[in-house]
């Protein structure tokens, strides 16, 4: 199966994590910041993380890319790529996220950082057709979560569907935003929470009832609330039956999370048996640049290591878009032409 071409829909992808190397080697060299490698195929090889072994190593890769995406023109470059680049993977939809607070360090204001990733995500909507929405993200280890939830809520015009709370989750409950996220509640806007990636099942029932998370930010670690016979989900705990049963999306990204040391080989990957065991599923690459991957990969990953059929990947695809957060229609619209599509490659769903 070639993966390549089938369409898809992407839901976690971080604009600080999918940089084209040299994109990043020609932006230091226009700001004055030094990097580890400077040239393309050196520094994609230092960005990739595949031997962290934790999520606090794997996430120290980003000061370098953080920090030549501090004015205007490069937050609407790097916006505008990774559109391209997603389109060229064969994505017609995506939500990219980010955290506006940490592209300030050169004077600017959160609004601008906003103003300035929504042109770059237009303008790659209007070059290649796939459709972009953003997710502005606030950031664990910052005491700002009120403010950025407030900005998202005042950027929806912008092409902003979402909320998210990403980073680090040990010593940093999801609990500690529920204030932040009854303002994105009170707005009526959707919110996704990093949670069940670094942190086990409690972080995951915090997102959902402490915060009004509608999908999970990986979500993996449910699996810690079932238990396992033979490889398959034989029972679920009152959490995990929860998720499944309230058909809580999960985004999943299978490279990110074998890089960041949740699991020793892409055979011991859950997403197999959540798939099986009736958990929405979704396919994500989480960061592009540090896990060295694209949708088609992990895609491919899970046809050779779970079984994924041409028909799964027209599932998980189809959830996808029907749990995104930006307008039915639109999405109605690619679900009708993603359908086709599939069909025209042997799916019977």
């Amino acid at each position: 199966m070639n993966t390549a071409e089938l369409p898809k829909a992407l839901l976690h992808d971080h604009l600080d994590g999918g940089l084209r190397p040299g994109t990043v080697i020609e932006l230091a060299a226009e700001y004055g910041h030094r990097l580890p490698a400077d040239d393309p195929d050196s520094l994609q090889a230092w960005f990739n993380q595949g031997d962290s072994g934790s999520l606090e190593t794997y996430l120290a890769a980003f000061a370098h890319t953080t920090a030549v995406m501090q004015t205007p023109g490069a937050l609407e470059r790097v916006a505008r790529e990774a559109v391209e680049d997603l389109a060229a993977d064969g994505v017609r939809y995506a939500e990219i996220r980010f955290a506006p607070s940490l592209h300030t360090a050169g004077g600017l204001e959160p609004t601008e950082v906003v103003a300035a990733v929504a042109a770059g995500a237009r303008a790659g909507e209007e070059a290649t057709g796939c459709v972009a929405r953003l997710l502005v993200v606030a950031m664990r280890t910052m005491d700002d979560a009120a403010a950025v939830a407030k900005l998202a809520v005042a950027s929806r015009d912008l092409g902003v569907v979402g909320f998210d709370v990403a980073g680090a989750e040990a010593g940093n409950p999801a609990g500690r935003f529920s204030g932040a996220c009854q303002i994105v509640i009170d707005a009526n806007l959707a919110i996704t929470i990093h949670a069940g990636e670094g942190d086990g099942p409690t972080s995951i029932a915090q997102a959902l009832h402490q915060c009004g998370a509608q999908r999970l930010g990986h979500g993996v670690r449910i699996v810690e609330d079932a238990t396992v016979v033979d490889g398959e989900i034989a029972e679920v705990g009152s959490l995990a039956e929860y998720v499944r049963d309230r058909r809580v999306p999960l985004e999943i990204s299978v490279s990110s999370n074998l890089h960041t040391g949740l699991y020793p080989s892409v055979e011991d990957h859950p997403v197999g048996m959540l798939h099986r065991a009736g958990f929405l599923v979704t396919l994500n690459t989480d960061n592009r640049l540090m896990s060295g991957t694209r949708l088609s990969h992990e895609f491919d990953l899970a046809v050779a290591h779970h079984g994924f059929t041409v028909d799964d990947l027209h599932v998980v695809t189809r959830r996808a878009l029907e749990a995104g957060f930006g307008e039915w229609p639109v999405r109605q619209r690619l679900l009708t032409d993603i359908d086709a599509a599939y069909r025209a490659h042997g799916s019977t769903v």
